[in-house]
């Protein structure tokens, strides 16, 4: 079975329609979605929309899918002291979105554990521990041997970094993450997901990194009216930094 993992869209609608194309493309029989489908990016509804309409897909609740659902005071006082233009994409987001679209956010699961061709797969969007904690490339691998403490899964799949790498531990399981879709965190600001082909309880894992129209989602993205827009639009066609 192969199966395509996709996280972080971030309302980027045009890197969403090159990645299903690829992923079309490439025969993927069904598509894991890890979370972080609308905060601060170009086009909130749209990505939402397309991602509730996906009847065969699976997908879990990202950091900022939380964040959406749970939209209030105490939301935005917690990125305004962190992040402050994270604070105004939210509080604009909300405005284009409705109930329907908090509702499906907040009713996500945080994780999933699934057998896949007798191949056990968790699905979580930070880590198993925690929804917003990083695993990055180079981290040592005892940090990581921690963050999956009391996880037996054979394959643990993650996002939230926006940055793809991979880890075998010492425990005899394999940690990915899959990198973004909707706002791509590499040198060449590409924008990736994993493919995963499953077979007789093992499995063979690459990214794939698919050309978009950068430019226009940026054009999008800058044209959103709140401050601080046009940085996460710079973003998108120069990624240099994470959190803004």
């Amino acid at each position: 079975m192969r199966i395509a993992v996709l996280s972080d869209l971030h309302a980027n609608v045009q890197a969403l329609e090159a990645v299903m194309n690829d992923v079309i493309s490439q025969g993927c029989e069904h598509v894991f979605c890890l979370g972080d489908l609308a905060l601060a990016g170009p086009q909130p509804k749209e990505v939402v929309d397309y991602v509730m309409a996906q009847d065969t897909w699976t997908v879990i609740q990202g950091n900022t899918d939380k964040m959406i659902a749970q939209y209030g005071p105490e939301v935005v006082e917690f990125l305004e002291a962190q992040y402050p233009i994270m604070a105004n994409a939210m509080n604009d987001d909300v405005l284009a979105l409705d109930n329907s679209h908090r509702a499906y956010l907040g009713g996500l699961p945080p994780q999933l554990s699934l057998d896949i061709e007798g191949c056990s797969v968790l699905l979580v969007h930070g880590s198993p521990r925690a929804n917003n904690e990083d695993i990055l490339p180079e981290m040592p691998l005892e940090i990581v041997e921690e963050m999956i403490e009391g996880t037996s899964e054979k394959l643990i799949l993650c996002g939230h970094t926006h940055v793809p790498c991979g880890y075998q531990t010492n425990t005899g399981q394999t940690v990915v993450n899959v990198g973004s879709v909707g706002r791509p965190m590499t040198q060449n600001p590409k924008a990736c997901y994993a493919i995963i082909d499953f077979a007789h309880s093992s499995f063979e894992l690459k990214h794939r990194f698919v050309d978009y129209d950068n430019v226009l989602a940026a054009n999008i993205m800058s044209q959103r009216n709140f401050i601080g827009a046009d940085r996460l639009s710079d973003i998108l066609l120069n990624p240099v930094e994470r959190h803004i």
